[in-house]
């Protein structure tokens, strides 16, 4: 089956048309230039931009020693795979090692680099390119239930090699360190999984020979290795740790993982010296001989805590991750007291580390979460951009939807950091009234708000939440007299809904009143709706009465409450607070794309890719338009993306 990059439903392998959207399935959009581009194209014909799916292979081939009576699994090379091999499995077959040849008899994965002959070595790792990208492999149909009709490399779970049963089952642990697995086979002696490729990504080592680079981001990393340790080590894949060319930084420069190297107590320290394994049995000693190998390798001294604590960790005297994690927290607290940065101390709550049961079958892998207490980091603020639009849908003859933006960013350079303060004033309002009536109402609304906050935001401090509500008021004010002097009365008197943000730095205040929303994006925590409608059915359901008997009124979506047609004792805006702790993309809505639960389904379609750095915003407020339109289109149509980046607060 084919799934619909946009709406993900589920098409025939024959359909070069999404049936539920419309979506083609043959071609996609260049990211660059707009431009039609086929789905099994590594480039845009236009404009060069590599705009193909691309992931990382690794082909492992077993040796007759390693067919023989051990049990499953047990091998003499760094990824073990599962023997088994089932009658529904296609027959053996040679794999060429030319670029441009494929790795399947489907030819749906094609190798973008020649690759040596797997004659004399066990393992090879290549680039490749997944022509067939919205085709669901077995592997994503295991981790996302779905029922697959095995077009892409055939083959039965039983078949699938261990090692990427190791993978499927660290990806239900959601640990962003370790890269999701997106295909596997076996076919005769040679075992195949696809996976991530991180390949471009950041080594660890490079950044931690950076001048910039403080001694507390070391620590962060330092801890970060304990936390991915923990999750490692109960499915004997700490050497993963142990390769300093495995170790990478992603996009938040959060420490991650290429790939997975099983334990063997055979892997020798290369000529390189980018693996830190030995002969001696892995325990955390082996992190304290990492830790080393950087400083050395990157000429950064060590200061004087760090080169104590690695002395303990050598004797011994350090022998649980407890421990070392609680040493690692006394250095910082160490280094905050010299004023070389600050680093929160340990709490119970907020982060949890995830781990995995021991089994000795990696299939019975059960995950679950422990109480294992955590660094809780204060955050700044690393980017924070936005982008807005509004539409008037395809039934309305004008639009009463209005908006307005400011931001201001300013960047503080010093030797060793970089401060960014951030600015933003965001604000929606979806007018009511008729032509020069809901339009009148919204913009004078916006403009009012705007007027109030320039004169009464005071520098690099979030307002209080009575000068936002002092603000609400003055803007219900100002529309409320233009009723009066016009002498409106009935449907005639002009109205408007309200959302704002405010955001300063990584503190949040929102203040709405009606039905225009903020919704809340996180890797972490998926959708969140902040605000909470002012319409008759949610007033029922605050008074306990059952959804579905509340929203079956025929005034269920009736505003209880709006901008201007009656005094400020009618209104009691929505006033809160949040703190911006992670990468977030906020959402502000007005009901023409908020109708239907429209961002509840297509959220990780047309939200959720945003909160890279990478995906354009001006893009994807275009992209949530056409949805609305497309879904809804009954009424005027507005939307405004901020996309907040933040990264631990290690510098002073």
């Amino acid at each position: 089956m084919l799934i619909c990059p946009q709406c993900k439903f589920e098409n025939p392998n024959t359909n070069k048309f999404c049936q539920k959207c419309g979506t083609s399935l043959t071609h996609k959009v260049c990211p660059e230039c707009s431009t039609d581009v086929p789905v099994n194209a590594l480039r845009c014909h236009n404009c060069g931009t590599e705009c193909g799916t691309v992931f990382w292979a690794i082909i492992t081939q077993e040796t007759t020693e390693d067919r023989g009576d051990g049990e499953a699994g047990e091998v003499n090379f760094p990824l073990s795979f599962s023997s088994s091999s089932s009658p529904s499995s296609p027959p053996p077959a040679t794999l060429e090692m030319t670029s441009g040849s494929y790795l399947d008899s489907q030819e749906r994965y094609q190798l973008l680099e020649s690759l040596p002959c797997l004659e004399n070595i066990t393992e090879v790792e290549a680039r490749v390119l997944d022509c067939q990208p919205y085709q669901i492999s077995p592997i994503e149909a295991i981790l996302g239930n779905q029922q697959s009709d095995v077009v892409t490399p055939s083959v039965a779970a039983n078949t699938i090699p261990s090692v990427a049963k190791l993978y499927i089952a660290l990806q239900y642990q959601d640990h962003p360190g370790i890269p999701p697995i997106h295909d596997a086979w076996q076919q005769g002696d040679k075992q195949v999984i696809v996976i991530q490729d991180r390949s471009n990504w950041q080594l660890l080592l490079d950044s931690w020979q950076e001048e910039t680079t403080s001694s507390l981001k070391i620590l962060h990393w330092c801890y970060q290795m304990t936390l991915l340790w923990s999750v490692l080590e109960p499915v004997n894949c700490r050497q993963s740790l142990l390769e300093l060319s495995n170790l990478r930084l992603d996009e938040d420069q959060t420490l991650a993982l290429q790939r997975l190297y099983v334990d063997s107590l055979n892997n020798q320290e290369d000529d390189q010296s980018l693996s830190v394994s030995s002969e001696q049995p892995l325990n955390i000693q082996a992190l304290g001989r990492v830790w080393q190998t950087l400083f050395r390798q990157t000429q950064r001294t060590q200061f004087g805590s760090v080169v104590q604590m690695l002395g303990d960790l050598e004797a011994g005297k350090i022998e649980t991750i407890a421990q070392l994690r609680s040493r690692l927290q006394e250095i910082s607290v160490e280094l905050e007291a010299l004023g070389s940065g600050t680093l929160p101390p340990v709490q119970e709550k907020h982060t949890v580390v995830p781990t995995i049961v021991q089994s000795e079958d990696p299939e019975d892998i059960i995950s679950k979460t422990d109480d294992m207490p955590t660094v809780v980091l204060a955050m700044q603020l690393s980017s924070l951009e936005d982008a807005g639009r509004t539409d008037v849908g395809r039934q309305r003859h004008h639009n009463e939807d209005y908006f307005g933006i400011e931001t201001k960013i300013e960047k503080l350079e010093l030797p060793k950091t970089r401060i960014l303060q951030g600015h933003g004033l965001y604000i929606l309002c979806d007018g009511m009234g008729g032509h020069a009536g809901g339009e009148v109402a919204s913009e004078l609304a916006v403009n009012t708000l705007r007027q109030y906050f320039q004169e009464h935001w005071t520098p690099n401090q979030l307002p209080t939440e009575n000068s936002i509500r002092e603000a609400v008021y003055l803007a219900n004010d100002a529309i409320y007299k233009l009723n009066q002097q016009d002498a409106r009365s009935g449907v005639g008197r002009m109205g408007t809904t309200l959302v704002m943000l405010l955001i300063q730095d990584t503190q949040a205040a929102v203040a709405h009143v009606g039905d225009s929303r903020l919704y809340r994006v996180t890797r972490k925590q998926g959708l969140e709706q902040v605000t909470i409608d002012h319409e008759v059915g949610q007033r029922e359901i605050t008074r306990g009465v059952e959804a579905s008997i509340a929203y079956a009124r025929p005034d269920a979506y009736q505003l209880t409450q709006a901008l201007g047609p009656r005094d400020e004792n009618s209104i009691n805006p929505d006033v809160g607070f949040f703190e911006i702790n992670e990468d977030t993309l906020l959402v502000l809505a007005s009901d023409g794309l908020s109708d239907n639960d429209l961002l509840e389904t297509h959220w990780q379609t047309h939200l959720e890719p945003l909160l890279s750095s990478s995906a354009n915003l001006e893009r994807g407020v275009t992209d949530l338009i056409d949805l609305a339109n497309q879904h809804n289109g009954h009424d005027n149509i507005t939307a405004i993306l901020i996309r907040a980046k933040v990264r631990p607060n290690l510098e002073s």
